[in-house]
């Protein structure tokens, strides 16, 4: 039986950028015969992203379109998008182009060959990104490092979009944090379920903030207190099984 990748994508003020992205994602060429779902969850969007999306989904009724009535942040997205989800693998793609939906593949190929539960994404392991900010480096590595000491991972970039998981994993756990503390949080989670996990390479195009670059310090604090509510106090039979 043929095995379905859904891809979620989160989205809030992409109007300009949206339907590129979307291009792309859908030219990929997907690994293991692998059937596409793309599940798109607007986070009420202010800058006609929602009306282009309304507008998409009669246009193309084979995506999965969900708007949110009130600003709820990424993690709440990635939530929605997760229980609306039907396939067996399920990828997160930010809606920014600050990542390469062309390295696909590679991101699939540890859980296709039976190796890996989950996949995420580096982009320090040596593929080529954009020169940005030292600062935003540093807190990434600062953030990577303390989450690796709560979880015993050895992951290079804890931060990366980039996420794969076999729903079976995913479906375990129900996300909680609402902004960026998804990231400290799902990482938690899966290292507490044993997940095998798998780090890949990738590219990084990254923004800056007059091109609509969304994190900041304050989500900085917001990940250091998930990475000690997760790791700490969080057991697996504290979630709800997202059915």
């Amino acid at each position: 039986m043929t095995q379905k990748l859904s891809i979620v994508i989160p989205v809030y003020n992409e109007a300009t950028l949206f339907r590129t992205i979307l291009d792309r994602v859908e030219a990929v060429a997907l690994p293991g015969g692998l059937a596409r779902e793309l599940v798109i969850v607007d986070d009420c969007s202010k800058d006609g992203t929602t009306e282009l999306l309304k507008e998409l989904q009669k246009e193309r009724p084979d995506l999965n379109i969900n708007f949110h009535e009130v600003n709820q942040g990424k993690g709440a997205a990635l939530r929605t998008g997760f229980a609306k989800a039907t396939g067996d693998i399920i990828l997160v793609q930010d809606a920014d182009h600050e990542y390469a939906p062309e390295e696909y593949p590679q991101l699939l190929k540890p859980i296709l060959d039976g190796r890996a539960d989950v996949v995420f994404g580096s982009r320090f392991l040596g593929e080529v990104h954009r020169v940005l900010y030292y600062w935003h480096y540093l807190g990434n590595k600062l953030l990577t490092t303390w989450s690796n000491m709560a979880s015993n991972l050895n992951l290079t970039d804890m931060e990366c979009c980039y996420k794969v998981f076999k729903t079976d994993v995913l479906r375990r756990v129900t996300v909680q944090e609402n902004r960026f503390g998804f990231e400290p949080e799902i990482t938690a989670k899966m290292s507490k379920l044993r997940a095998r996990i798998y780090e890949v390479p990738v590219s990084y195009s990254g923004r800056t903030y007059e091109e609509g670059k969304k994190i900041n310090w304050k989500d900085g604090f917001s990940a250091i207190r998930c990475i000690i509510k997760y790791n700490v106090f969080w057991r697996p039979d504290k979630d709800k099984v997202l059915k």
